[in-house]
């Protein structure tokens, strides 16, 4: 039983600019790191495919869509910023969403944990608008791709990057069959995701943590806070936002976890559901980012292993 990664070197091609901290490398450096680990043998290495204009219009508004592809066609252009859109971003972010999908086909259809390791993120990006370098809502098509393609009645998102999903939230929060809830630091970008946002149907849980919180703070929220919430909504699937920003290195954010924590909230969370799909977000410390993904993949696998023996 093995670990579906989705990847494709041509997620480099996608390009912020010199300097910018959402570089082309965050994702190869992550395939090298995994390459490199001991149960290398045991991923399997799956490519994307590019969502549709017809499911981006799920989550977006044709106009949106078009005016990235169109910003594109003229060789890019900024959306803020800190969010540009190059000549091949378009259609890099096309097969970053469509990545996520392929991780739904592969939890739903193949019972099997999926680690999407795609770029641009998304968990900023909102209907109408793209920013926090964000240019598809990635994780919130892929709720609504379960719903719509799979016949599943409730899907919840749980995101640990360190800046609050205010994307995903202001696309999701209207339709009750899903759940969103975030871990963030308080005050950080983009000001969203107070306690107070709750969702029209009671289906937003937010947790804001003061800067340098630890692991112990964040296993603290989780055990007390994330599973009654998420266990309360009974997902048939759950989707991580997982930013790796929270780590102590990281130069975008002021959070203490380790490496190692996110491999621990990992643990937590198939507590929840037996399979798992995780897509990248945000991170920029490279070897604190790939490091982090060697223990949340690490973690599936061990996961997966324990299941096939009780078989």
């Amino acid at each position: 039983m093995s670990v579906t990664v989705v990847y494709t070197p041509k997620f480099l091609e996608h390009d912020m600019g010199a300097g910018h901290p959402e570089q082309p490398q965050r994702v190869a450096v992550c395939a090298a790191y995994l390459e490199a680990t001991s149960f290398h043998k045991q991923l399997h290495w799956l490519s994307p495919r590019m969502a549709t204009p017809e499911e981006l219009s799920w989550v977006h508004s044709p106009s949106y869509i078009e005016l990235i592809q169109s910003l594109a066609q003229r060789g890019g252009g900024r959306l803020d910023a800190d969010t540009y859109v190059g000549p091949a971003s378009y259609e890099i972010a096309l097969l970053s969403a469509g990545g996520w999908l392929v991780g739904v086909d592969q939890v739903v259809d193949h019972h099997t944990s999926t680690f999407v390791l795609a770029r641009p993120p998304g968990h900023h990006a909102e209907r109408q608008r793209g920013m926090g370098f964000c240019l598809f809502s990635n994780a919130a098509l892929a709720a609504q791709y379960a719903l719509r393609e799979k016949g599943l009645s409730r899907v919840a998102i749980f995101d640990w990057d360190v800046h609050h999903g205010n994307g995903t939230q202001s696309i999701v929060e209207q339709d009750p069959r899903i759940a969103y809830c975030s871990i963030h630091e308080i005050g950080n970008y983009p000001g969203t995701g107070d306690r107070s946002e709750e969702g029209p149907y009671q289906n937003v849980l937010n947790i804001p943590l003061p800067a340098r919180s630890s692991r112990l703070e964040y296993l603290t929220a989780f055990d007390q806070e994330v599973r009654p919430f998420l266990e309360r909504f009974q997902p048939q699937l759950l989707i991580v936002s997982a930013g790796f920003d929270a780590n102590r290195a990281d130069p975008l954010a002021n959070m203490a976890l380790e490496p190692e924590d996110f491999g621990t909230l990992t643990e937590r969370c198939l507590q929840i559901t037996p399979q798992l799909l995780l897509g990248l977000e945000g991170g920029y410390d490279l070897e604190a980012l790939g490091n982090s993904v060697v223990q949340v993949v690490g973690a599936l696998v061990v996961n997966a292993q324990q299941k096939q023996n009780q078989e």
